[in-house]
């Protein structure tokens, strides 16, 4: 295993040894199932009994004897209905695990050689599984702030410009809090930026008692324990009073935004968000243990394509 760069005790995975622990389909295989059925007994993933025995069904190689159903490992996961090769879906994992900016779909059509709208179905799938993660209860002390993604009104097409409105208009606002003892990160798409909002999401995920940093925003005041930096005059240190830890996630976030996926819509934001939430809270684990913290993530959870693109009422154009 090779060291990452700036994280010396992280064991990383080149992509030479990555192809040498998986050449096949047959060794992904095994590291899903060992993975899923958390090396114990195979199980049935509709009714959960472990009488099951292996057929030769084209799709499904296992069948459950007591509720007669087929299935595979990829059964009740993300990757349910998927006609791709598992091999591919691990290989997709380790490189979401590995790119702090994330992978755009046409890196993965390249690399993966499959088409470009199999590539953002399951890069969205795998965002799907990120965004099961739920944190709270945060002891503080607790960063918090919001921020805005998406393109300038004056950058726009003539058609597609708002007629009113400056700065955040038109934009998709994010809520996150970061907490300083164990730099977890929780972060939230929101649809306003007013007072009920932003609060009820810091006290959601911050414990009783615990002091709460923030800037000069008005939103905030009134919270128990809460202390400000002042940006607006050049503040962004007092003592040990600051949202750099925040502040630093959005950057990655927006260079992201800008370098990899270049224009992100509304409609799907939430789970660009929760993608960089989830890798973030896992960046000091092995590669080996990240791409594990991701596969177990997918279990339990399914994305139809449908579901992906039905009519949320939000825009699903694209914002630069």
């Amino acid at each position: 295993m090779t060291q990452s760069p700036g994280k010396g005790d992280r064991e990383g995975i080149s992509l030479i040894e990555l192809s040498q622990m998986f050449p096949d389909e047959e060794s992904a295989r095994a590291w899903f199932e060992e993975l899923m059925w958390l090396g114990g007994e195979r199980h049935c993933p509709r009714c959960g009994s472990d009488s099951t025995y292996e057929c030769k069904h084209a799709k499904s190689p296992y069948r459950c004897r007591e509720c007669g159903k087929y299935f595979s490992v990829k059964t009740g996961t993300v990757m349910a209905g998927s006609p791709l090769p598992l091999l591919k879906w691990l290989y997709a994992i380790y490189l979401d695990a590995t790119s702090l900016k994330g992978v755009s779909s046409m890196k993965l059509h390249r690399d993966l050689e499959i088409g470009q709208k199999a590539a953002w179905f399951m890069q969205q799938r795998i965002r799907e599984a990120f965004a099961k993660e739920r944190t709270s209860g945060f002891s503080g002390p607790v960063e918090a702030d919001e921020t805005y993604m998406g393109g300038l009104e004056k950058n726009k097409h003539g058609k597609d410009k708002l007629k009113a409105g400056r700065g955040p208009v038109g934009k998709t606002a994010v809520v996150g809090v970061k907490d300083h003892r164990t730099k977890i990160v929780a972060a939230e798409v929101v649809e306003r930026t007013d007072k009920p909002t932003l609060q009820d999401f810091v006290k959601s995920h911050t414990a009783k008692g615990a002091r709460i940093f923030t800037d000069e925003a008005k939103a905030y005041n009134g919270l128990a324990n809460h202390q400000s930096v002042r940006h607006s005059s050049g503040e962004y240190v007092v003592g040990d009073v600051h949202t750099n830890g925040m502040e630093s996630f959005w950057s990655m976030l927006k260079r992201a935004h800008t370098g990899t996926f270049h224009k992100i819509s509304p409609k799907h934001m939430y789970r660009y968000v929760a993608e960089f939430v989830g890798r973030h809270n896992i960046r000091e684990l092995d590669t080996i243990q990240q791409m594990e913290v991701i596969g177990m993530r997918m279990m339990g959870n399914r994305l139809t394509y449908k579901d992906l693109t039905r009519d949320t009422g939000l825009s699903s154009g694209a914002r630069a």
